[in-house]
């Protein structure tokens, strides 16, 4: 009798991957031990508590006897980028799906900095699509997007930021002067129905602007947590807004407003 084919081994985890896991088990449950961690992820408990300290030097948890628990303490806006993408990570793949598909072949596009354009950055990757131009200010995805032959990037100049991986200044502005593109897809820290989108950065808000007025079409990217909120420069407006794409728990009335204002919604 022949023997059964054995079980295939669980995929190891990137230490990257596993702690963002770690953080989303975290929120989800309220609470976790070391132990609980450790069976969770089938590693060691050392490893685990290695985890949590890295994570609560970043503020993504907040470690305590035993385990950890989630991080309620108010934090910058201006949050690094390695933070933010262990935040609402879910939402954000279902987001960087969604606006990936209104890419077509053949066109130009500009990819802002931002944990969530970052997604969309890696869903292009996978796609078949014969040619591509991506011009971005960001340099995980420049990174992300290099060695792709069918994908050309234009990598903007410019001062850099360390918490966003982000190029900007007046050697950005100027290199982006001379660029036009079909579509924006624009990461934001904030979006306000009264003031319009924003984000912590004065000179990102320069360049923001600047990248939506040498596009034909502006989309902001962003989780449901950003609706309603505010930070401290103004990108633009809410009319000059094309499409938003968020997540399913977003609130129906921002929602109702931003279509009123003739914005398209997509709901990932």
């Amino acid at each position: 009798m022949s023997k059964p084919p054995a079980a295939k081994p669980p995929r190891r985890l990137l230490v990257e991957e596993r702690r963002r896991l770690i953080v989303e088990f975290v929120d989800k449950h309220g609470r976790a031990t070391v132990d609980e961690l450790a069976h969770e992820f089938g590693t060691s408990a050392v490893t685990i508590r290695a985890d949590l300290e890295a994570l609560d030097r970043n503020g993504a948890i907040a470690r305590s006897h035993g385990g950890a628990l989630p991080n309620h303490t108010p934090v910058s806006n201006d949050t690094p980028l390695n933070i933010k993408e262990t935040r609402r990570h879910a939402q954000k793949l279902r987001i960087g799906q969604a606006a990936a598909k209104m890419v077509r072949d053949g066109e130009t596009i500009i990819l802002d900095s931002g944990s969530t354009t970052a997604e969309i950055a890696r869903q292009l990757r996978q796609m078949k699509l014969e040619s591509l131009t991506v011009i971005t200010n960001a340099l995980n995805i420049a990174l992300e997007l290099s060695g792709l032959s069918n994908i050309r990037v234009m990598m903007l100049g410019g001062m850099l930021r360390q918490t966003s991986y982000s190029l900007v200044g007046p050697d950005a502005e100027q290199a982006l002067s001379k660029l036009s593109a079909d579509r924006l897809f624009l990461g934001v820290d904030g979006l306000d129905p009264t003031v319009g989108v924003t984000t912590p950065d004065p000179l990102e808000a320069s360049l923001n602007a600047l990248m939506i007025r040498v596009s034909r079409e502006t989309v902001a990217v962003l989780d449901a947590s950003k609706l309603g909120q505010r930070s401290l420069s103004v990108i633009t407006p809410l009319q000059n807004l094309h499409h938003v794409i968020t997540d399913t728990s977003a609130s129906a009335d921002i929602i109702e407003t931003l279509r009123n204002a003739g914005i398209a919604v997509t709901l990932a």
